[in-house]
């Protein structure tokens, strides 16, 4: 008798140096804490836009359509930028146009920089429909905060 336990112990502890089913964590753990830390790095550096004073207001923001907004920006030089890309003054309308052609939406957020004329704002909305946007929504910031970039021009540090 005293075999045959000895044998049925010597089995088990067989079993249990076999391959092991287990999925080791760490090295998985340690490869997403890479990625996380690359992505926080590099996410602030892809929003890029057009530095813009936005003006104040105390209406609510608009809800956001299924389709990316079509934006259109106009800098304190009066430089016209489509989706953060400069086009030239006579290439507006049909470039907006074909835009207009390939989208289901009609929306067009407007961002215009507060320190520009009001002559400026209204050619680029008279372009906008020509091109075949109906729907033109001005951007402006909430009233009483002005925009971060104001700040740094104006030599202030932003609000954290």
């Amino acid at each position: 008798m005293a075999g045959g336990i000895a044998a049925r112990g010597s089995r088990r502890r067989r079993a249990r140096r076999g391959p092991v089913s287990e999925i080791n964590v760490t090295p998985l753990v340690d490869v997403v804490m890479v990625l996380l830390i690359i992505f926080m790095v590099a996410a602030p550096m892809l929003v890029t836009g057009v530095p813009l004073q936005l003006p104040d207001t105390s209406a609510d923001a608009l809800p956001l359509p299924d389709e990316e907004p079509l934006t259109v920006q106009i800098d304190g030089q009066g430089v016209v930028y489509v989706q953060n890309v400069a086009v030239p003054p006579g290439d507006l309308a049909a470039r907006l146009a074909a835009i207009a052609q390939e989208r289901r939406e009609d929306q067009v957020f407007l961002r215009a920089d507060a320190r520009l004329d009001y002559g400026q704002v209204m050619r680029v909305m008279g372009a906008l429909k020509d091109g075949g946007f109906r729907s033109v929504a001005l951007v402006t910031d909430a009233e009483g905060g002005a925009s971060p970039d104001a700040d740094a021009e104006a030599g202030e540090a932003p609000a954290q």
